[in-house]
């Protein structure tokens, strides 16, 4: 995955810059038997108000008035459709999974990546994301503190804030868990006029 896609160069000029930094977010957790799940999504939404095709350089402005502009690399797929008014939309969701059931082998990581950008002639947008599956070794198990210690693939040695104290049952010293991280960024571009 090339790191100058114009969903990361958007991500990391909208998302990361403080005059788009006003995001719609939310976060939701599921628990279930044996794991737990926590969902964090960020939105922001700007105007394009104006485009550079030359440079490539697009100028966004948020419900604030805030302005920042972005240069869209050749990889972007239908740059041409772009317009002045039309309306950037850029969506990350976060999320990690706990599984608290057994499992044996070694520790080890694992990362996927998926990519899917806008076909020719579309509207320009696409998503990217990743995702890190760790099997981690337990290493102790405090239900006072409600944590859990787990020793990654590398030796790292994180604690896991355990909430449920039914989660915390399933679990001893010397078991092995997975934990699954997810990212992903999707942006998609609309006309017509943010409110």
């Amino acid at each position: 995955m090339k790191a100058n896609h114009v969903i990361v160069a958007m991500v990391v000029l909208i998302a990361g810059c403080p005059a788009l930094a006003q995001a719609q977010a939310s976060v939701d957790v599921i628990r279930a038997p044996g794991s737990a799940t926590v969902v964090g999504t960020a939105k922001v939404t700007a105007t394009i108000v104006a485009i550079e095709p030359d440079t490539r350089a697009v100028t966004l402005k948020d419900g604030k008035g805030r302005v920042v502009q972005v240069e869209v690399g050749e990889e972007a797929h239908n740059f041409d459709q772009l317009k002045v008014g039309d309306i950037v939309t850029t969506e990350y969701r976060e999320a990690i999974s706990l599984s608290l059931s057994k499992t044996s082998g070694q520790r080890s990581a694992k990362q996927r990546f998926t990519e899917k950008r806008a076909e020719p002639g579309a509207r320009p947008g696409g998503t990217i994301g990743r995702e890190i599956t760790v099997m981690a070794d337990v290493l102790s198990v405090n239900p006072k503190e409600k944590t859990v210690t787990l020793k990654g693939p590398e030796g790292n040695v994180v604690d896991v804030y355990v909430d449920d104290p039914e989660q915390m049952k399933h679990v001893r010293k010397g078991d092995q868990v997975e934990v699954v991280y997810t990212e992903a960024v999707a942006i998609s571009v609309t006309p017509g006029v943010m409110k």
